[in-house]
Parts: C-alpha cells; sequence; structure tokens
C-alpha cells in the first residue's frame, strides 16, 4: 500500500511522537549498553541490527510500542450515504495538544486552555474504568461570540482529566475591521462572557447538566506576557445552585500577543462600572415591575391567582425577567419553514427539573438556551422559549403564553398572530399547532359554538422579546379569550421601554448571549441500520424464549420504508402523502390467503433495548412480535430523520405476514 507522500510524513510524525512520548529512544540506549556489557564476549566488537531487535523483543519493549499504536478498522458501510472513510486510521490514545489550525493573522484569539479538574467530590468513591468498560463521563461545551466548542468526553473522576484547548475569536462580527488589529483597550469594552456548561454522560447515554458557568476573560488583557491562569469553582444548578461541584484548572492566552497590556486598575474598575450599571438598569426594572403588579391587582381581586409570570430563575438560581428568555433566533440553513421549527423543537427530551425529596411540587428551572441544547432536554418553558425564538426569527408574531392544562396543572405554549387576526397556538412539546377561536357567552343558546382542540385551560399572560402583557378580561378561560392585544381594557402591557432596558439588545452584561444551532453529526443511515439490527437480534431472542423460530422477510422490511416517511412528513407539515403506494406494495407482496399487521411506533432516543420493551407493552405489537401460524414472516424497518444538534426522531415499524388458517 502506497502512501502519499503528505500522508506518510504526517504518519511518520505521530510515530515519532509517539516514540518520545513513551521515552523509546532512552530505554533503547539502556538495553544496548545492557547487552553490549553482558551479553558479548570481549572478542565481539559488532553488534548487528537483529541482535538489537532480539534484545528489545526479549523485554517487550516492541510490545508496548505496538500497543499503544491502535489501528481502527471502521465497519459500518452498509447503506450510509457520507463520503467514504478510509478504511483505517491512527488513533492516538493522547493526541498531541497542538494541532493545525487556520489562523487569520489580522485577528485576535483568545487560546483557552482546561488543564484538569479536581474535587469533584461527588465521584470520590468512583473506581477507576477498566479497558473497555463503558463509564460516566463529562463533556464541557463552551459558547463564545457566536463560536460554539465541546470537550473530548472523559470519564467522571474526582480529578476528571480533562486536556482540551480552544481557539475562540475575539475580533468577530461587528467589531473592527479586517485590517485593522484590535488592541487591548477595544477588547476591554467585549462584555460578552465564555458561557461554560458541564454536562454528565451516564452509562445509559442519558444526559445531566452538572454546572453552567460564565467566565470573566478579560482579566487576561492585564495579565503579564498575555497569559493568565485561572481557577474556576463551578456551582451546582438548580436546588444545588450554592454547592461546589467542583474546580477547573483554565489557562487563558491571547494570540497574536499584546504589544501593550493594561494595568489590572483599569480592568478591575471597567468590571464594577459594568456591574454598577447592569444593577441599576435591574433595580428600576424592578421598581417598575412592582408598581405594574400593583396596578394589576387592583383591576379585578381574582387577578392574584392568575399565573401573571414577570420574572424566572434560571440554572443558576438567579432571577432574570422571562423576556430575556426570548430573542429572534435565526437557524441558517439547519431549518427551513416554521412548522420544521415546531418539529425540531418536539423531538428534542422532555424532562421535567430534578427535584431532592417529595411533596410533588414542580422546580422551577427556566434553562439558559446553551444548557438546554447542550443537555438535548428540558422542562415544558424551555421548549417554548426555543420555539418562540425560532418562530420570531422566521418572522412571525409570536409569544409565550404562561396558563395551566387540565387539572390545573401550570403549563407554557407559543401563540403567533397572523396579519389576519389569525390566533395559532403550537404546542412546543408534540409540534400540533390549533386555531383558536373564541367563545361568546353572551351569544343565545342555540348558536353553535366551536369545540374547542387544545388542551389549554387557563391563560395568565403572554410575553416576547420586545412585549409583556397581563390578562385582565373578567375569565382567564382561554376558550373565553379574545387576543385583541391592542385593547389595553382585555390585555395590560408593560412599558416597552422598561423592557428593552433589561433585555438585549439593552446593553446589559447579566443576559447571555444566544448561541448558534450546530448541524447534526449523526449519520441518519448507519444510525437507522444500527438500530434495525439491534432490533432483529432482540425480536429473534424473546421468539427464542418463546419456542418460535424467526424467519425474516427483507424485501417486505423494505417496502415499510414510505410508511415511514410519509409520517415524519405529516408529523412536520400536517400533509399526509404517498399512502396509496405503500398499500400497493403491500398488496402485492402478501400473498393471498395470507394476513398482514403492521404497527409503527415513535422514539425520540436511540435506545434499542428501551424501545423494545416500550412496544413490547404495546398489545397490537406484541401479537406481531410473537405472531404463531402457517409461513411466519417477520419485517422490521427503522428510519432514523435528524434534526439540528442531533436530536433524532426515531420511527420503528414492526410488521408481520402468515397464512390465515381457520
Amino acid at each position: 500500500m502506497s502512501l502519499p507522500p503528505e500522508k506518510a510524513s504526517e504518519l511518520k510524525q505521530i510515530i515519532h511522537q509517539q516514540l518520545l512520548k513513551m521515552d523509546v529512544h532512552g530505554r533503547i540506549r539502556e538495553v544496548l549498553a545492557e547487552t553490549i556489557r553482558e551479553e558479548l564476549a570481549p572478542e565481539h566488537q559488532q553488534l548487528s541490527t537483529d541482535d538489537l531487535i532480539k534484545a528489545l523483543r526479549q523485554r517487550g519493549i516492541i510490545d508496548d510500542v505496538m500497543k499503544e499504536l491502535k489501528f481502527v478498522t471502521d465497519v459500518n458501510e452498509k447503506e450510509r450515504t457520507s463520503a467514504p472513510k478510509p478504511s483505517t486510521h491512527f488513533v492516538d490514545r493522547e493526541p498531541p495538544v497542538l494541532k493545525k489550525t487556520n489562523i487569520d493573522p489580522t485577528r485576535r484569539y483568545l487560546y483557552l486552555q482546561v488543564l484538569g479538574g479536581k474535587a469533584f467530590l461527588e465521584h470520590l468513591q468512583e473506581p477507576e474504568p477498566l479497558p473497555g468498560q463503558i463509564c460516566s463521563t463529562f463533556t464541557l461545551c463552551l459558547h463564545f461570540r457566536n463560536q460554539r466548542f465541546r470537550s473530548k468526553p472523559v470519564p467522571c473522576a474526582c480529578e476528571p482529566d480533562f486536556h482540551d484547548g480552544f481557539l475562540l475569536e475575539v475580533h468577530k462580527d461587528s467589531l473592527g475591521d479586517g485590517s485593522k488589529m484590535v488592541d487591548a483597550t477595544t477588547m476591554l469594552s467585549i462584555c460578552d462572557p465564555v458561557h461554560m456548561v458541564l454536562i454528565k454522560t451516564d452509562t445509559f447515554g442519558e444526559t445531566t447538566l452538572v454546572a453552567s458557568y460564565f467566565l470573566e476573560w478579560r482579566s487576561v488583557l492585564a495579565a503579564e506576557n498575555g497569559i493568565t491562569n485561572v481557577a474556576v469553582e463551578l456551582l451546582g444548578v438548580g436546588t444545588e445552585s450554592k454547592v461546589s461541584v467542583g474546580v477547573l484548572n483554565i489557562r487563558l492566552e491571547m494570540y497574536p500577543q499584546l504589544s501593550k497590556t493594561l494595568s489590572p486598575e483599569i480592568t478591575s474598575t471597567q468590571f464594577t462600572l459594568e456591574r454598577q450599571k447592569t444593577a441599576e438598569k435591574e433595580r428600576l426594572f424592578l421598581v417598575y415591575a412592582k408598581q405594574w403588579w400593583r396596578e394589576y391587582l387592583q383591576i379585578r381581586p381574582t387577578h392574584n391567582v392568575r399565573l401573571v409570570k414577570i420574572f424566572a430563575q434560571d440554572e443558576n438560581g438567579v432571577n432574570r425577567p422571562v423576556c430575556s428568555y426570548l430573542r429572534p433566533l435565526r437557524a441558517g440553513r439547519l431549518l427551513d419553514t416554521p412548522r420544521q421549527a415546531a418539529r425540531f423543537v418536539s423531538v428534542l427530551g422532555y424532562e421535567r427539573a430534578p427535584v431532592i425529596g417529595g411533596g410533588g411540587g414542580k422546580q422551577e428551572q427556566w434553562c439558559t438556551l446553551l444548557a438546554f441544547l447542550c443537555r438535548n432536554k428540558g422542562d415544558c418553558e424551555d421548549h417554548s422559549n426555543l420555539l418562540c425564538s425560532l418562530l420570531l426569527g422566521f418572522g412571525l408574531e409570536a409569544f409565550v403564553c404562561v396558563g395551566t392544562k387540565a387539572k390545573g396543572v401550570p403549563h407554557t405554549w407559543v401563540m403567533t398572530c397572523g396579519t389576519d387576526g389569525t390566533i395559532t397556538f403550537w404546542e412546543s412539546l408534540t409540534g400540533h399547532r390549533y386555531i383558536h377561536r373564541p367563545i361568546n357567552p353572551d351569544d343565545p343558546p342555540l348558536v353553535e359554538q366551536p369545540k374547542p382542540l387544545y388542551p389549554y385551560r387557563t391563560i395568565g399572560c403572554l410575553f416576547n422579546h420586545q412585549k409583556f402583557f397581563g390578562n385582565c378580561q373578567p375569565s382567564d378561560a382561554v376558550e373565553l379569550c379574545v387576543f385583541d392585544l391592542h385593547d389595553e381594557s382585555k390585555w395590560k402591557p408593560m412599558s416597552g421601554e422598561a423592557i428593552k432596558s433589561v433585555c438585549p439588545p439593552g446593553a446589559t452584561s447579566s443576559v447571555p448571549p444566544f448561541p448558534p444551532l450546530c448541524a447534526p453529526t449523526i449519520d441518519a443511515a448507519v444510525t437507522s441500520n444500527e438500530l434495525e439490527l439491534q432490533l432483529r437480534i432482540l425480536v429473534s431472542e424473546h421468539r427464542k424464549d418463546l419456542g418460535l423460530s424467526t424467519v425474516w422477510d427483507d424485501q417486505l422490511s423494505y417496502l415499510l420504508s414510505p410508511a415511514l416517511a410519509a409520517y415524519e412528513l405529516e408529523r412536520t407539515t400536517g400533509v399526509s402523502a404517498g399512502n396509496e403506494e405503500f398499500q400497493d406494495a403491500i398488496r402485492r407482496v402478501v400473498p393471498d390467503g395470507h394476513t398482514f399487521k403492521g404497527f409503527p411506533i415513535h422514539f425520540v432516543h436511540r435506545n434499542a433495548r428501551r424501545a423494545f420493551a416500550t412496544c413490547l407493552r404495546s398489545p397490537f405489537c406484541e401479537e406481531i412480535i410473537c405472531c404463531r401460524g402457517d409461513q411466519v414472516r417477520l419485517a422490521v424497518r427503522v428510519r432514523v430523520f435528524t434534526y439540528p444538534e442531533s436530536a433524532c426522531a426515531v420511527w420503528i415499524m414492526f410488521a408481520c405476514k402468515y397464512r390465515s388458517v381457520l
């Protein structure tokens, strides 16, 4: 096998670095000296290469080197849609710290290195993972000025072995022009922090938010040589937001080096001024919000029990105005339509904020967008905030509604107002849309009233990034509400100026900027194949336990694909298509006198065993999987649809055909 010259030199470099890392040269010198001293007679002055290799092999040095250099073969080549990868590549257990990257010499960069962690005391008793054993991992996610990064996963431990470097471009977007190098004074005015989110992934692939931290990086502008080391203490989230979870050692460095650094007094003065300015704006908004609330209560005493939410706690326990959780978010080329955006948000996992202890109380935690996206799951408020931001990005007039569902359960959903006055509700957890037609309670009994299809019962307020309205209609029942937001007798507005003072683009550093969405990294075809293969094994084993043989029909399995594609299209667009062709193909493949049964099911996770256990709980699916009869043929088809942030809609269809014996 011949390699191109650049690959050969790269391979030589990897081997050279590996030899240096293991100090192989030093060990060879020791063996050489020992061999000459002990094993050669004085009269023999010549030592051949074969003698030396034999001595190295006897001492296990060659075996050590070969163990360290791993060759990995890519076996998932079936039905692959992406560009083919080379069949083998070197994987170095500890790749070199310095990697080639394209650096624009006219731009400023912040090089952030994470040099390990310590005092993660929750993992003090965790045993060392055995080689090849699956263990829980930590992953660090970063966002800075529209750039996102993710560290390599490292095993959870008391002192996790983080060793990653991130090159953050400071000179980005609106600041400066390409011909002028941005200086320390200009960079001091960039108040965007580095948002760091620590995620724990357990052995089943479930993610947990461990910590969310805003790093003030500008201390490096006053550091000698433009390099500073900081120990960052991470605090927990939610109810544990005052408890330390661990410490990260971080090194910050400016590239290219600053010709002139600032004095520490200047940076500390700037930070103090910013904090005072922000605190004053927040104080004034709080005074205004209290006055607004007093006025709202004076309209009607029952307003006291309506769900009017002006502030909400984020994952760090910080109270922030609800309007600051929203802003128009453009998805670039990743999402094409508002309905596709609703489908994307609905396939992100749903999980209520964890609460310690009983009592059934709901723990409030509105996550920042980065924490929600990195964890890939969140509560209904997180879903509603993301969907509303995406719909605002698509140019719609969208609001988040705060109210209740059946049995008085607090809930949030999204509402859009059409230019023709049409009111549409969007359920962020399912992607369903409902048109709202109000019921007029003053109509005579014989007048037919619209029957609401939506699950919402009451509404207390609605808001977006610029507006906030409190519901002051006689009844807060959704079906009776009129959504004429210009009528102040029905909806009490907040001052737009007051909202703007504490929400972007108002100058405040306490509100984290929104990160961009990331393209999916999952190969849909490969993942579909893997899940399908795992499900076939699980079905065969289950039938074997029942004393049944299993014969798979590959052609029937393939014919199920159009149905799965049609189901996903219907979920996204609301339009059903292609059903006639699917039914015609099934009729052709199922002979006369045979019966066909099919069972489709939808998941938002990629765990085959969990999916199979859920399927068996359905009597229809169990009937197919445990089918008995003459000439039984089974089929299963899996289709994974990928969305931004590697969110997945997984459709599975089990089917069987058999001769009907009466």
